[in-house]
């Protein structure tokens, strides 16, 4: 699919049609087998046929790539002031600065929206933008008349690709779905709340994170495209997913928050079977700015998607909010634990740890099951072998089922709590604290235990932390380019969803992962966008980047929730942790446009064939491959460096017109870095300035990776890209 060739979509729409007919023998027969005409961003279409059909269409003439449909997976109060984004009128923040986004349009491809829910109202808005052309779609319980405001200003829906792949009509009674943009799920009404939400004060859990529930652009508009169905758990058509992307280009979307990532391994950037990297490449040519999810495979290594370096792809990371639970033994001793219980105070009970003999095997939190009748009116003491979260959630509903009282789960520290039923106790400890308990168990015949309900603590002494599902670089497919880019809060982050079984429309539910750390970083790009119109997806990208947070509010650490826990470093977090505020004057801006990407492609090794279809005309690559190392990233990544490598950069002046920035670079002894010129000088004719880095390496033995950055500041920025360099001196054995 290539960039759209011609102003008429509607010549555009037959001639698809006569490419097909051509292939199934007549236009009626390709009327009924056109599933999509992509005419608004590209050129292309989707439709139903044989692998011998598409075979035959792949040899005609102007057919670029003919490619099999394949699917998507979604990723799943207190964030915007821990951000510094507090909506105080007397805060000179970037909310306040830029009208709270007032302006500009986030487009979500998700599961779909809840329109009643309070967050989306719309009564401090103004008039819909002029520009915008898109249509708020009628479908089963959705009238597209009265379910969209001037909050919500588009709703549509894409399953024809879904239906073309499964082979018969998608049945919403049997999936507990709606064939229109509602949202059955809670996923996309959850991300539009946190992107672009009203203010809803009062708000809370059951109690728990009592405050305003708010997106972190409240005075943007939002526009849904329904992408993702419930069928086999939830997926998303490529071909829906790229028709998303066609409309919303074409309905004038600023920014596009996609908190949806295919499975490993990865397909390249050129692959058309990756709906993702080739939508979002229209889109950023088109200058709106795409934000994905980085994915919940963590903590492994390697686990990134969306990777593509025209996406800012989001990790999640921890807020400074707890959720302290006391679990008083009977011997008097009071343990805290962390859970999301509202429920009543258990009083005390019998608490027990399933004793097994050694030649039996061994029973963990994950092998705990509904017939195991001595859980009966106890609470259970269970510790979790490995980090497979549903076998641990069925563990834990199985006490419930047993007739259980409560659970308490030994495991790693993680955040992620486990509230599958908010009156039901699951409290969570460390190894350590779990220990301890067990020796109390084995110290007295009659063991007891009382749990009480959970309650709100915020700021010191909780840190900051990468999440453990959250997913972590290198990439996997081009390991010289740093994924993800940023991280967000993506952990136990309260916002809107549907009402399910409440009678109002004021539900609102705590969800963790990085698509809810996705439209974090999409709201935050929509405050950008409105402060500076003339801003690239590139420019707002450095700046994101470029002014992260490396080091917790409190000045410590940040670590990455492992096994064992670690000090986080770029494959973690990127940059580190988003900082609007400081975002919004970021001083320098590493900027890019559409033929830096081509020249990325280029540098990849992609033929010029390959690379055509995500252009709107012939790409000759150079004769000599361009190094990958000088595509013009807010970041350096080295995955092989075998000999002194020098790479160049441009920045471009964004703040003071008169300006001198001097270079910093901090790195692991062993690693040697020069910057050449060690002085930039910025003037009103001097905006764009080039530079050069030299890295090399004393080691003499294949290592891992070794992290550091280089830092531009004039006493009042500081614009830090993070450095990552793999020393490679022979044949690598894995």
């Amino acid at each position: 699919m290539g960039k759209r060739q011609h102003p008429d979509v509607e010549l555009l729409t037959r001639t698809h049609h006569e490419m097909l007919a051509t292939v199934l023998g007549s236009e009626e027969i390709s009327k009924d087998s056109m599933v999509y005409s992509y005419k608004h961003g590209f050129s292309g279409f989707a439709a139903k046929m044989t692998e011998a059909q598409a075979q035959k269409l792949s040899k005609l003439p102007g057919v670029v790539h003919v490619t099999r449909n394949r699917f998507y997976k979604v990723q799943t109060t207190r964030s915007w002031d821990y951000l510094g984004l507090s909506s105080n009128s007397l805060s000179n923040n970037l909310l306040n600065k830029s009208k709270m986004g007032n302006g500009v349009i986030i487009g979500l491809l998700d599961t779909g929206i809840w329109p009643e829910s309070e967050v989306f109202n719309d009564e401090v808005l103004g008039p819909i933008p002029s520009r915008w052309k898109g249509a708020c779609e009628s479908g089963e319980h959705f009238d597209g008349a009265k379910a969209c405001n001037r909050k919500l200003i588009g709703a549509r829906y894409f399953v024809s690709g879904l239906q073309a792949e499964y082979g018969q009509p998608y049945n919403t009674s049997e999936n507990d779905d709606y064939m229109s943009p509602r949202d059955p799920s809670g996923h996309g009404t959850h991300t539009s709340s946190i992107a672009g939400g009203s203010f809803v004060a009062n708000v809370s859990y059951y109690g728990l994170g009592l405050g305003t529930v708010r997106g972190g652009a409240p005075g943007a508009r939002l526009a849904m495209y329904k992408v993702c169905w419930r069928l086999y758990g939830g997926v998303c058509s490529d071909a829906d997913v790229l028709k998303a992307f066609d409309e919303a280009i074409y309905d004038g979307v600023d920014v596009l928050s996609v908190s949806l990532v295919a499975d490993i391994p990865l397909y390249s950037e050129v692959d058309q079977r990756g709906s993702i990297p080739i939508g979002s490449f229209h889109a950023v040519a088109k200058g709106i700015t795409v934000v994905c999810a980085a994915g919940n495979a963590g903590p492994r290594a390697e686990t990134v998607q969306n990777t593509a370096p025209w996406i800012l792809t989001v990790a999640a990371s921890t807020v400074d909010r707890s959720f302290p639970t006391p679990v008083m033994l009977g011997n008097n001793q009071t343990i805290m634990g962390q859970a999301m219980f509202t429920g009543e105070d258990t009083v005390f009970a019998t608490l027990v740890y399933p004793e097994f003999s050694d030649l039996m095997v061994p029973r963990n939190c994950e092998s705990l099951s509904s017939n195991d009748d001595w859980m009966a009116g106890k609470v259970v003491l269970c510790f979790a072998s490995e980090y497979n979260q549903s076998l641990l959630d069925h563990g834990i509903w199985s006490v419930k089922k047993a007739g259980g009282l409560g659970v308490i789960v030994a495991r790693n520290p993680s955040d992620y709590l486990y509230s599958y039923a908010t009156h039901f106790p699951c409290v969570q400890v460390t190894y350590e604290t779990g220990t301890q308990i067990l020796y109390y168990i084995r110290s007295t015949s009659n063991p007891q235990v009382r749990l009480s309900p959970s309650r709100t603590h915020i700021g010191k002494p909780v840190s900051t932390n990468v999440a453990y599902f959250s997913s972590r670089g290198p990439s996997s497919n081009s390991p010289a380019i740093l994924k993800p880019d940023i991280a967000a809060p993506g952990v136990k982050i309260l916002a809107a969803i549907p009402p399910f079984d409440q009678p109002t429309n004021g539900a609102f539910a705590f969800l963790s992962g990085t698509s809810m750390a996705t439209p974090h970083v999409s709201g935050i790009v929509a405050l950008l966008k409105s402060l500076h119109q003339d801003w690239s997806p590139a420019a707002i990208k450095s700046a994101i980047v470029t002014t992260a947070l490396t080091a917790d509010q409190s000045g410590g650490p940040i670590f990455a929730e492992g096994e064992p826990p670690k000090l986080a470093d770029p494959f973690d977090f990127g940059g580190g942790i988003v900082n609007p505020n400081s975002a919004a004057d970021p001083g320098l801006v590493y900027d890019m446009d559409t033929e830096d990407y081509v020249q990325y492609l280029c540098a990849m090794g992609y033929n010029n064939s390959a690379i055509f279809p995500l252009t709107e005309h012939p790409v000759v690559c150079p004769s000599k491959q361009p190094s990958i190392m000088d595509v013009n990233l807010p970041s350096i990544t080295i995955p092989s460096l075998r000999k002194p490598t020098i790479l160049t950069r441009t920045v471009t002046n964004v703040g003071p017109a008169n300006s001198k920035y001097k270079a910093n670079v901090e790195f692991t002894s062993g690693i040697n870095i020069a910057v050449r010129p060690e002085t930039l000088i910025f003037n009103s004719k001097a905006k764009t300035i080039s530079f050069s880095v030299m890295i090399s390496s004393a080691h003499n033995v294949n290592a891992g990776y070794y992290f550091g950055s280089l830092t531009w500041t004039d006493g009042v920025h500081v614009v830090r890209s993070p450095i990552s360099v793999r020393t490679e001196v022979g044949e690598s054995f894995f």
